[in-house]
């Protein structure tokens, strides 16, 4: 039976292009979106076309990461109509560009809802499921800004180191019932985030950095420049990542895999130390079994 697969932020960007690419492989899939039928109706319509015109196993599913309700809500459906989810790519997010401090405390919030807790609203969900049928695969997507703390995108490093320990806490937790976790660490793409970075809302504190604030347009012209040239790959390399990790052998997946070709060999040594590292923090805390993913049932 092939495998079933629900994707959270499907309207643009990785989302959108990996629901397709992965329906075309045969699997089934739930994209999923938050407010299909208003500001991301024309997205949601396309995919539903696109899925009739080509006969792909695709269906689309109403889901908003930051509320608890909407995200049990898809699940359920999901798993009435396919029986079990097989894979999860926590995929929705959001960017941000600002000085750190001039972000209020409500607006940080607001980013780790969709960044941090809706990754782990959506895992909630499905790992009864997953954990029952003792295999599943989460997938994060993480990103080099996971890894390497960036100027002046202090908040979205943070939600993505948050995400990515995560992540981790439920590689160890969860391998004794066979379900894997990993990582996914893109950089710069050609998709709409770059052009939807979220900006600081306390303009008083913003002005008391008025002298420092070309440093913002320095970063900002960075993305701008790789968002227009045609040799920024675009999301389908990211979707092309996520189908080797759905067609890996469970035990076999690294945690992190780093997609983006130019920004691959600046991460490669960091990962690695981090792989030792953990396995050694593993062994000091007695639980080095949990290195090893419990076989699934056939």
């Amino acid at each position: 039976m092939n495998k079933t697969v629900l994707i959270t932020g499907c309207s643009t960007g990785f989302g959108r292009t990996s629901a397709e690419a992965i329906a075309r492989k045969g699997y089934r899939v739930f994209a999923t979106m938050r407010d299909s039928t208003g500001r991301n109706r024309s997205h949601r319509e396309a995919l539903e076309s696109l899925a009739k015109q080509d006969n792909l196993p695709l269906r689309v599913l109403e889901m908003d990461v930051t509320n608890e309700e909407s995200v049990a809500s898809a699940v359920r459906e999901a798993l009435n109509s396919a029986e079990q989810i097989d894979v999860v790519v926590n995929n929705a997010g959001v960017g941000q560009l600002g000085i750190t401090e001039a972000y209020s405390i409500a607006k940080m919030q607001r980013l780790f809802e969709v960044n941090v807790f809706g990754a782990a609203r959506v895992n909630r969900a499905v790992l009864p499921a997953m954990r029952r049928q003792r295999s599943g695969l989460l997938i994060h997507v993480s990103s080099v800004a996971g890894r390497l703390v960036l100027p002046y995108f202090g908040i979205y490093c943070a939600s993505k180191f948050a995400l990515e320990a995560l992540a981790d806490s439920y590689r160890f937790e969860l391998a004794p019932f066979g379900v894997d976790s990993v990582v996914v660490e893109p950089g710069i793409h050609r998709t709409p985030i770059l052009e939807n970075f979220q900006a600081p809302d306390d303009e008083s504190r913003a002005a008391e950095y008025q002298s420092e604030s070309d440093y913002v347009a320095r970063v900002k012209e960075i993305f701008d420049v790789a968002n227009a040239a045609p040799e920024t790959p675009g999301p389908e390399i990211v979707a092309e990542a996520f189908i080797r990790l759905i067609e890996m052998a469970p035990g076999t997946r690294p945690f992190r895999t780093v997609p983006t070709a130019a920004v691959a060999p600046l991460l490669e040594a960091y990962n690695a130390a981090a792989d030792q590292v953990r396995q050694n923090a593993a062994q000091a805390f007695n639980v080095a079994d949990l290195l090893t993913l419990t076989e699934p049932r056939p």
